[in-house]
């Protein structure tokens, strides 16, 4: 076996420097996974994984640290660009379920209101000095 065989894989992540200087960081051990479902916990197949943080690990790859809010599971990977873009449209997908969530409960707690309201008018129970 040569020298190149023998070495662990690794990934190279460029840091610029608060100086201006460019670094080299070198993580060795770690391979690029390909799993496609960040989104889902190897743990608990929970589907409400998130990521705690995400930087470049180099051109091609992310290290990405994932968090399972059910069992409290914590990962930590390098995946390959495609995977973390795949993450990314399921985060999408949940923003947008979240969002649509959220403005369907505003309008029934309005309506719920607006209708407590006109019944305090009809009963002549407010009064100036509820102002």
């Amino acid at each position: 076996m040569d020298r190149n065989e023998q070495q662990a894989p690794h990934n190279v992540k460029r840091v610029q420097l608060p100086s201006g200087k460019t670094i080299e960081v070198v993580h060795f051990g770690k391979a690029v996974e390909q799993d496609r479902d960040l989104h889902r916990c190897p743990a608990c197949e929970s589907q409400l994984v998130y990521p705690t943080s995400w930087s470049e690990a180099d051109e091609s790859s992310w290290e990405v640290t994932l968090r399972c809010p059910e069992c409290e599971a914590i990962r930590e990977g390098i995946f390959a660009h495609a995977t973390v873009e795949a993450f990314d449209e399921q985060l999408d997908l949940g923003t947008d379920a979240l969002a649509s969530d959220l403005a369907r409960l505003t309008r029934a707690n309005m309506a719920a209101e607006a209708r407590l309201f006109v019944g305090a008018l009809a009963a002549d129970a407010i009064l100036p000095e509820d102002f």
